[in-house]
C-alpha cells in the first residue's frame, strides 16, 4: 500500500483546484498548471482539501497512487510557493549572463553558447558564476538545468564546467612524474 498516496493534499490560501475528470487544473499567485492524470485514481477535494484514491485494490493502481498523489501536491506547491534550482559555474572565464529570454554562457568555446529559455521559466545570474533557475513546474526546471549543464558538464580532474550547487564531484589525480 502506499503511504504517500494516503495524505491528502492541503489547499494553501489562493490556490484554485478544478478538477475535471482526470484533467486537474490549479491556479494560483505565481500562475497555473494544468494535467491530465491516469484513469486508475479518484482525485476528490474534501473540505480544504485534495484526497487521491485508487480506483480498485490492485498493484498497478497503488503503484500509480502514491506518485499522481505526489505530482498532485508539486502542482499545489509549485503556483503557490514556486520551485529553484541553482547551478554553479567553475572555470577561469566561464561566466553566464541574461539578455531578455535567453542565456548567454561563456564556457572557454571559441563562441558563446546562447540557450533560449522556455516559457514559465526566469533565471537569475548572480556574480556571473551562480545560475538560478525559477519556475511552477519542477520537471521543466530539472530539464532545463540538465540542458545547460549538457553543455560543459564537470570534469573530474581540475572540477571545471557546470555543476549543481552541493554536487560532489569525484576528483581523480593526474599524471605522476
Amino acid at each position: 500500500m502506499s503511504r504517500i498516496g494516503k495524505n491528502p493534499v492541503t489547499i494553501p490560501s489562493g490556490v484554485e483546484i478544478k478538477i475535471n475528470k482526470q484533467n486537474v487544473h490549479v491556479k494560483g499567485k505565481l500562475g497555473s498548471i494544468s494535467r491530465d492524470f491516469h484513469s486508475n485514481v479518484l482525485i476528490e477535494i474534501e473540505n480544504e482539501t485534495v484526497v487521491v484514491k485508487p480506483s480498485a485494490s490492485n498493484r498497478a493502481n497503488t503503484a500509480i497512487w502514491g506518485l499522481s498523489r505526489a505530482l498532485l501536491n508539486n502542482m499545489v506547491k509549485g503556483v503557490s510557493e514556486g520551485f529553484e534550482k541553482v547551478l554553479e559555474i567553475n572555470g577561469v572565464g566561464y561566466r553566464a549572463a541574461v539578455s531578455g529570454r535567453s542565456l548567454q554562457l561563456t564556457l572557454g568555446f571559441s563562441h558563446p553558447v546562447n540557450y533560449l529559455l522556455p516559457d514559465g521559466i526566469e533565471v537569475v545570474v548572480e556574480k556571473n558564476t551562480r545560475v538560478i533557475v525559477k519556475g511552477i513546474d519542477p520537471e521543466v526546471i530539472g530539464q532545463v538545468c540538465a540542458e545547460i549543464r549538457q553543455y560543459r558538464p564537470p570534469e573530474p580532474y581540475k572540477g571545471k564546467g557546470i555543476r549543481y550547487e552541493g554536487e560532489y564531484i569525484l576528483r581523480k589525480e593526474g599524471k605522476k612524474k
